[in-house]
C-alpha cells in the first residue's frame, strides 16, 4: 500500500536520525505539490536548493542526487501528494563547518493541499525577514505575525520593510492587478517557485507584467490582490487593512491558467 514517507537521503527514518534535527535550526527547504508523480517547476525548486546549499553551506548535492532522493519518496507514495525537501549539514548548527561536510537531504510526504480558499483579509506589519532569499527554517516571526493578525480581526500577515513597501505575506507572494497588467512587488523578499513558474508562463501568454515599488498608500490604484505559494498559484485577497479590491476574480483566472500551462515533470 502507498503511504506518506519520512526519508534521509533516500532511507527511511527512525528516532536515532530525527532526534538531533528536531532542535536544529540551521537549514533550508523547497516545498512543493506533486500531482500525478509529477512536479511543476522542478527546475525551480533544484536551482532553489542548490544556491540555497552553496550560500548557507558552500556546497550543494549533485542535482542528479536530489532527483534520485525525491524519485525514492514518490515511489514509496500515492500520485498525489505534498512534499518538504530539506538541506541541512550533519555538524549541526553553531558550528563553522568547512565545505568537507556534505549536506544531508529529509524528504517528508504528506496529503495533498491546495490552501485556504479565500478571499483573505490581511494585516500590513512591519518586518523584514533575515536571508529574505532563502527559505530557511526556524522563522518564528512568520507565525508570531500570523497570529497578531489574526487577534486583529485579519487571516494573515502581509510585510511592510522599512521603506514602507509591500514585500510579500507570511508564508505567501503577493502580486496585484492594475487592470490590465500583473503588478509585482519591488522589496527584498523570497522569491517562490510558483511565484517563478506564473511570471515565465505569463510572459510566453504575452500578459503585460510591471515590478514597482507598493506601498499602502498605492493600494487604493489597484483593483485586485492575491497571494501564492506552493499550495496555490492565485488565492484572492479581499482587503489590506481597510483597501478593497474590487476585480481580484480576472487575476485569480488568469494566475491560474498561467499556472496550469507549467507542464508537470518527473524527477
Amino acid at each position: 500500500m502507498n503511504s506518506y514517507v519520512a526519508q534521509r537521503n533516500g532511507r527511511s527514518v527512525d528516532v536515532r536520525d530525527l532526534t538531533p534535527l528536531a532542535f536544529a535550526g540551521y537549514a533550508h527547504f523547497t516545498a512543493m505539490q506533486v500531482r500525478d508523480g509529477r512536479i511543476r517547476g522542478l527546475d525551480l525548486h533544484l536551482d532553489r536548493l542548490r544556491d540555497a546549499s552553496v550560500r548557507m553551506f558552500g556546497r550543494a548535492l549533485p542535482d542528479e542526487r536530489v532527483r534520485a532522493y525525491l524519485r525514492t519518496a514518490l515511489a514509496d507514495g500515492p500520485a498525489d501528494l505534498s512534499l518538504t525537501a530539506t538541506v541541512y549539514s550533519p555538524a549541526g548548527e553553531f558550528t563553522v563547518a568547512g565545505t568537507d561536510v556534505e549536506p544531508e537531504m529529509l524528504i517528508r510526504t504528506g496529503p495533498p493541499s491546495s490552501g485556504p480558499d479565500g478571499p483573505l483579509a490581511l494585516a500590513a506589519i512591519e518586518h523584514e525577514r533575515t536571508l529574505p532569499s532563502v527559505k530557511h527554517v526556524g522563522e518564528v516571526a512568520k507565525t508570531y505575525y500570523l497570529r497578531e493578525a489574526v487577534a486583529k480581526g485579519f487571516d494573515d500577515a502581509a510585510f511592510l520593510d522599512r521603506q514602507g513597501r509591500l514585500s510579500e505575506a507570511s508564508i505567501w507572494n503577493l502580486a496585484f492587478w492594475d487592470g490590465s497588467a500583473v503588478v509585482w512587488p519591488i522589496a527584498d523578499m523570497l522569491r517562490g517557485t510558483t511565484l517563478g513558474i506564473v511570471r515565465r508562463q505569463l510572459e510566453r501568454l504575452g500578459v503585460a507584467q510591471h515590478d514597482r515599488d507598493i506601498t499602502l498608500s498605492d493600494l487604493p490604484a489597484l483593483s485586485g490582490a492575491v497571494v501564492m505559494n506552493s499550495w496555490n498559484p492565485g488565492i484572492a485577497v479581499r482587503r489590506i487593512e481597510s483597501v478593497s479590491f474590487a476585480e481580484t476574480a480576472p487575476l485569480v483566472e488568469l494566475l491560474h491558467r498561467a499556472y496550469a500551462a507549467e507542464p508537470l515533470l518527473a524527477p
